[in-house]
This record gives structure tokens, C-alpha cells and sequence, in this order.
């Protein structure tokens, strides 16, 4: 890469960090989401090792085999857990 293109880059990357600061902080979630999943191929074998365990988790959850609680009563007992 030469010198210039180099240059072009990393001012890119700073205009895109700005305006990264900008998004709502569900955005960026989602934006990082995006980011971290294009650093690595989909792997066909996880994504359907992951579909039978949602799938699986959807029905013990419908069966009543398990039980969920509130998101914010879980995090705010790993906080107190974990200071």
C-alpha cells in the first residue's frame, strides 16, 4: 500500500470513528455486531449447532421446563456478584 492510499485510509477510519461517537448506543451495538461478524467466515456446522440449541431452549422455555427472569434482575445481581 503506498504512502498516500495509507494516508486516505486512516482518515477514513477516523471520520468513520466519529461518526461511530454519533449512534445511539443500540447502534453501535449493532454496528459492532456487524463489524466482529465480517472479521470471521460463517461457519455453516455452528450455525446450525446453534439453530438446534435455540430451537431446543424456545421449547423448554414454551414447556415450562425452564423458567426466564427479567433481563435487568439478572444483570443486576452479576453486578453485585461481581463488582
Amino acid at each position: 500500500m503506498d504512502r498516500l492510499t495509507e494516508l486516505t485510509m486512516i482518515g477514513a477510519i477516523d471520520h468513520l470513528k466519529s461518526q461511530a461517537n454519533d449512534l445511539t448506543t443500540a447502534e453501535r451495538a449493532e454496528l459492532a455486531y456487524y463489524l466482529l461478524a465480517s472479521l470471521e467466515p460463517e461457519d455453516d456446522d455452528a450455525t446450525e449447532a446453534w439453530r438446534v440449541e435455540i430451537a431446543r431452549r424456545m421449547a423448554d422455555i414454551r414447556s415450562g421446563k425452564a423458567i426466564g427472569r427479567p433481563a435487568e434482575e439478572v444483570i443486576k445481581e452479576m453486578r453485585e456478584k461481581h463488582p
